[in-house]
């Protein structure tokens, strides 16, 4: 390798002059070219090298993937800093263990692995848990898929220091991750995450062990019903109602949701919920998932359901991601059709349920508060004020930051979380969303209406009369690359420096710069205020539109995304402060939803302009 060493760099040298190679990737490639700790690699290096593969090697060296809002997350990959491979989970799995002995004490250093239906998931599992072994960390394997929040509950069931589930959720098949839990049965922080960052970092040779004989000598077990049973119980028990005269399709979208959702509202007594039959096979590829892209938040996913729901005739649709931490809901409607539900709809259902039964029994005080974050639907306010509990929204992106405010502001009075993105939870027995206890509570409340001769649709309309009409969006701009990541850095730092003053029909009035720690006032970008907390790369707009009856706030929130190469805004029309809608309800979603695809498409047109 030493002697042709001089030829590789003149061939690496010349793809980046020609624009084949960034340097970005050439740095990373020299790593991989000279360090000892990837002398097993560096043959096939070398035949890619040769054979002027730079496109492979620019996808597989162009940046070190990191921690972002959900752990390390990727396309999957023979070798590369880029991709997750054997090489990235060890280096994943040796930072972590790194982490739990240097700041654990000695009866924390224990582990759990979970993994998803995902291609590899169980190879990478395995890479994991026979790293942590050799470093005498006592580890708990699954013996076959579950969920994540299942993950989550066994980090606190078995007293682990730390927990890993191998998955990437709901992205295409091409894609895997590594998500890490801390103690809590929390994914770990950001603090924690760039200690674990900093032990990836500087890993050389990785201390390993063979799985077969560690798994022989006690240093990995497995696990299987003795988690499963008491996670279902723990679930079963959250139950609000005796109410289960409903009839649902459940589609587990090839992943997971079948040893959690499925068998969890099976086993609470709903008699009348059908598994879809082609989605119900295990399979990383999802060859069944419309564009085998298993997300339910699209909505040719829940479109896809309607005709083997309308066989049924099942008064819900329901689908779980891959790992069924998520759930997606479509209800039927008085004419029979049926209408996609949203996750902040979604959201604010589940919470007035929630609230009303805890009310209803006598369950709740005003220390009690609800969770959700800065870009999820302002409308969980006036629901939680009127049941007079707390509402603490002030929270980035990212289940964990709901996880974490749960054991601040204690467990026992924690009553619900939610994020937009289709994200719930309720009870104690995990800090993760949950698909499963989601499920739960959606199949008792359209019980509990069904008996009134009312659907999850009409409720609906019973908060917006009561609350105000709420409408949201989201547009995504998807940068791909190294390429990609400059554009999404040039729409956040022209967003900050230089940003609209109006969008569409709505005339901006401030700003809330989360990661300058700053409010400014629109048009003249002038500094007005401070934000101590929290800190993140999120900006908030907050403007007004004049409408006669219906004066309409507008709302929208711009973040890259922590886990896929796209920059993502979420929009929101509602009640001005200090407005009452006083249109009929009819009238009054058109005006409002108007206002909002207007303020959707003048913003899609400025970030286009932005990058051209």
């Amino acid at each position: 390798m030493t002697s042709d060493l001089n030829a590789i760099t003149a061939k690496i040298e010349a793809a980046v002059q020609s624009g084949q190679l960034s340097k970005a990737a050439e740095e990373n490639l020299r790593t991989w070219l000279t360090q000892p700790q990837y002398k097993s690699y560096w043959p096939r290096l070398v035949q890619l090298i040769d054979n002027g593969s730079w496109a492979v090697l620019q996808d597989s060296f162009w940046e070190r993937i990191p921690f972002g809002t959900a752990g390390r997350r990727g396309p999957m990959g023979e070798l590369g800093s880029a991709t997750m491979n054997e090489r990235t989970i060890a280096e994943s799995a040796h930072g972590v263990a790194v982490y739990v002995k240097q700041l654990l004490p000695t009866e924390w250093h224990r582990a759990v692995i979970g993994h998803d239906t995902r291609n590899r998931s169980q190879e990478f599992a395995r890479i994991t848990a026979s790293v942590f072994a050799a470093h005498g960390i006592k580890t708990f394997l699954f013996l076959s898929y579950r969920s994540t929040p299942e993950l989550s509950f066994a980090v606190r069931e078995l007293k682990c220091g730390t927990g890993v589930m191998i998955t990437a959720s709901h992205n295409p098949p091409a894609d895997n991750g590594f998500k890490v839990y801390a103690k809590t049965g929390g994914q770990v922080l950001d603090d924690e995450a760039q200690q674990i960052t900093t032990a990836v970092e500087s890993a050389t040779q990785i201390p390993t062990v063979d799985f077969l004989t560690a798994l022989g000598d006690g240093r990995i077990e497995l696990i299987g019903e003795e988690i499963d049973g008491p996670f279902i119980r723990a679930v079963v028990d959250c139950s609000l109602s005796d109410k289960r005269d409903v009839a649902a399709l459940f589609s587990p979208c090839h992943g997971v949701g079948e040893t959690s959702v499925y068998r969890a509202v099976l086993e609470a007594g709903f008699t009348q919920v059908t598994i879809h039959p082609s989605q119900r096979l295990p399979d990383g590829n999802f060859p069944f998932a419309p564009d085998r892209f298993p997300n339910p938040e699209r909505k040719v996913v829940l479109e896809a359901l309607v005709p083997a729901a309308n066989e049924i005739n099942a008064d819900l649709i329901l689908a779980s991601d891959p790992d069924a931490d998520r759930v997606g809901l479509s209800a039927r409607a008085a004419d029979g059709s049926y209408t996609i539900i949203n996750g902040n709809r979604t959201g604010m259902l589940l919470a007035d349920y929630v609230l009303r039964q805890r009310r209803a029994a006598g369950s709740l005080s005003p220390q009690h508060f609800v969770a959700s974050t800065l870009v999820s639907s302002p409308m969980i306010e006036p629901i939680a004020r009127s049941h007079g509990v707390r509402c603490i929204r002030n929270l980035l992106t990212g289940f964990k930051y709901i996880g974490d405010v749960m054991d601040r502001e204690g467990p026992d009075q924690f009553v619900f979380g939610f994020e937009e993105s289709i994200g719930f939870l309720a009870g104690t027995y995990a800090r993760d969303k949950d698909a499963t206890i989601a499920a739960l509570y959606l199949l008792e409340l359209a019980a509990e209406l069904k008996a009134t001769g009312k659907t999850l649709l009409d409720r609906l309309d019973e908060l917006f009369v009561e609350h105000g009409y709420f409408c949201d969006g989201q547009h995504s701009k998807t940068c791909t690359g190294e390429t990609g990541r400059q554009q999404i850095q040039k729409i956040s730092a022209t967003l900050r420096s230089s940003p609209p003053s109006t969008i569409g029909p709505a005339r901006l009035i401030r700003v809330e710069d989360y990661k300058q720690h700053e409010v400014r006032s629109l048009p003249d970008n002038r500094v007005i205020g401070r934000i101590e907390q929290p800190a993140g790369d999120v900006l908030i707009f907050d403007g007004v539109v004049d409408l006669p009856g219906a004066t309409t706030g507008v709302r929208f929130a711009a973040r890259p995304s922590g886990t896929e190469p796209k920059i993502k805004f979420y929009l929101f029309a509602h009640p001005a402060d200090g407005c009452r809608d006083e249109l009929p309800l009819t009238e009054l979603k058109k005006a409002r939803e108007e206002v909002l695809m207007s303020v959707q498409n003048a913003l899609s047109k400025w970030i286009d302009s932005t990058v051209a």
